[in-house]
């Protein structure tokens, strides 16, 4: 949580902090059932998982208000974003897409957001307000699908989709293969260190399906034992 880096370790202060009325973490069902999994399929998870103990991926808060938080935090420190986040989630009165669609825009650049941050949070909220991503049908659509919707919103790129993908909706089996933690984890846990291609880490994660996002989450916590939400740098 030191410095901007484009893994999900990096770059977005996590989901828990402003909401004052914040829902309740929820643990993902097949958690159990993927450690099983991973640690009789690869060696580096039996021996990674059990360090460990009981933490495990959780998931928290609303849909637009995480993907908001994730523009915030874009090309800035953890400490930074949460600082303007904290300013910005006071402008209105409830993180909704209508309520920030009504805010001025001296108002919001008063907060610490750029220009063209608060032209991505206009353009989320515009896309959450018309319901062209659609939300209550993401349970029932695949990744990829999920992606398509995302991808389409001003600001939010493959990486940011997927991370989402990772943090917000618990699917088990995404494997972000630009994302430079897991590329370094990769490195490091299964390569002594030595660099390693993306046909490298699909090499290896070939293992850890349908539960590659647990495997990606043990890789990053090999990393930083303090789990974040990551960050799209454009």
């Amino acid at each position: 949580m030191k410095k901007v880096a484009k893994n999900g370790l990096n770059g977005l202060a996590s989901v828990e902090a402003v909401e004052v009325a914040e829902p309740a973490a929820t643990v993902p069902g097949y958690w159990a059932d993927a450690c099983r999994h991973l640690m009789k399929k690869d060696r580096v998870m039996k021996r990674l998982i059990p360090q460990f103990g009981d933490a495990c991926l959780q998931s928290r808060g609303d849909a637009f208000t995480t993907l908001a938080r994730s523009i915030v935090g874009q090309q800035i420190s953890v400490k930074a974003a949460q600082t303007v986040w904290n300013r910005f989630a006071l402008l209105p009165k409830k993180m909704t897409p209508g309520n920030v669609l009504r805010l001025k825009v001296d108002d919001m650049r008063a907060a610490g957001l750029s220009a063209r941050k608060i032209e991505y949070l206009v353009d989320l909220s515009i896309h959450f307000d018309a319901g062209t991503v659609h939300v209550k049908q993401w349970e029932a659509m695949d990744d990829d699908a999920i992606i398509a919707e995302l991808v389409a919103i001003r600001g939010i790129g493959r990486w940011t989709a997927e991370m989402f993908l990772i943090f917000y909706l618990t699917r088990p089996n995404v494997l972000p293969l630009d994302d430079i933690g897991l590329i370094n984890g990769i490195s490091q846990n299964y390569f002594s260190g030595e660099s390693v291609s993306r046909s490298d880490a699909r090499e290896v994660a070939a293992a850890w399906a349908p539960y590659c996002s647990v495997a990606t989450w043990y890789i990053w916590r090999s990393l930083d034992p303090l789990p974040v939400l990551g960050s799209e740098q454009n």
